[in-house]
């Protein structure tokens, strides 16, 4: 009987290591094609806003070593101690505050995003190629969207990350994502990953565009502000870039809007947490800025690539009343880039190199 067992116990380790990877195994060879993968992608959204699938949302994100740089024992004790006991249901209203017909604004941008981008660059003679969109944090994943290209039989995949300037717990959580799954396959594709487009000319002229019209229909504000997504301090002392190429981004559409320095400034949001992050930080210079005699004031976010949760609830509405209640006079919002044309523009010539023409 031991030897039984023994010899069982073997058939399963065996059967364990044969059985590890994945592929596409009937067929494999015949069903390789030349197509392209396109992965685009953004960060996520819980499925519905309501406590439980908030919940469910939070924990993936939050346990993602990439968001969260403390000690993984001490920090899941806190986050599923309290983080996780007290914030879904807060979260959950404000996810309720900004929800549509359509559901979740991100989900639903993105969706005219993957759309509108397939068919630029159908029109720009791209055929042969396979475009879906997945998130790095809820659904659709990009581990399912990876594993449908490996079913497909395609060998050649383009990941764009819809963050437009680098940051190791966006950009780069993305791309250990990527790899997670990859390390499971046993035939690995060939993979481009486009890691940063902070100053792509394309996307400069959207963004500075986007503030000429939001001028022209509104009139220039005496400050324009640049709030971009907010990372701990230790993150840039300890090498991430984000921090400049935010600063090069201000600059490069200032510079085509012909901006006095007086006219913007560069600030950081959504921090959480008693650890210092960049500054200076977007509540507490709307909040300053009336003292200082600024009384109107136009506002965007250059690191969101589609409105989301900290655009329309953080952005067009906390942070309107912490200016309005310091006694500033008028509060604009200009909405992000979204599937404006120049922005879906921008991104078909990002991955475009990675296609075959059609002659």
């Amino acid at each position: 009987m031991v030897a039984w067992n023994r010899l069982d116990n073997t058939r399963q380790t065996r059967e364990y290591h044969l059985n590890r990877f994945t592929a596409l195994t009937e067929d494999a060879h015949e069903k390789k094609n030349n197509t392209t993968g396109i992965l685009v992608t953004n960060l996520g959204t819980p499925d519905e806003p309501e406590t439980a699938p908030v919940r469910r949302y939070l924990r993936e994100f939050l346990s993602d070593p990439r968001v969260v740089e403390i000690p993984k024992i001490a920090w899941m004790v806190i986050l599923h101690g309290i983080i996780l006991r007290v914030r879904p249901a807060k979260s959950a209203r404000l996810y309720k505050s900004i929800w549509t017909e359509a559901g979740s604004p991100l989900m639903a941008i993105s969706k005219r995003q993957r759309d509108r981008l397939e068919q630029a660059l159908r029109a720009a003679g791209h055929e042969d190629f396979v475009l879906k969109l997945a998130m790095r944090y809820g659904s659709p994943s990009i581990s399912s969207k990876l594993r449908e290209f490996q079913q497909a039989g395609i060998h050649r995949i383009v990941v764009l990350p819809l963050y437009p300037q680098y940051a190791g717990p966006t950009t780069g959580s993305t791309f250990d994502a990527i790899v997670d799954e990859f390390k499971r396959w046993r035939w690995v594709p060939e993979l481009h990953f486009i890691n940063t487009y902070h100053d792509n000319p394309l996307y400069i002229k959207a963004l500075a565009e986007s503030i000429r019209r939001h001028f022209d229909e509104h009139g220039k504000p005496q400050k324009l502000v640049f709030s971009y997504r907010g990372t701990p301090k230790r993150n840039l002392m300890l090498g991430d870039p984000y921090h400049c190429l935010c600063q090069k981004t201000t600059r490069l559409v200032v510079e085509q809007l012909g901006l006095a320095e007086h006219d913007y400034i560069t600030t950081f949001q959504s921090r959480f947490g008693k650890a210092e992050w960049l500054k200076p930080y977007t509540d507490a210079t709307l909040a300053a800025l009336p003292g200082e005699g600024v009384k109107v004031v136009a506002i965007l976010s250059p690191a969101f690539s589609a409105d989301c949760l900290e655009t329309l609830e953080e952005l067009d509405h906390e942070n309107r009343q912490v200016f309005l209640e310091a006694g500033g006079e008028q509060y604009r919002y200009i909405p992000c880039l979204n599937d404006n044309p120049d922005h879906v523009e921008m991104m078909a010539a990002l991955l475009s190199p990675y296609i075959a023409t059609v002659e």
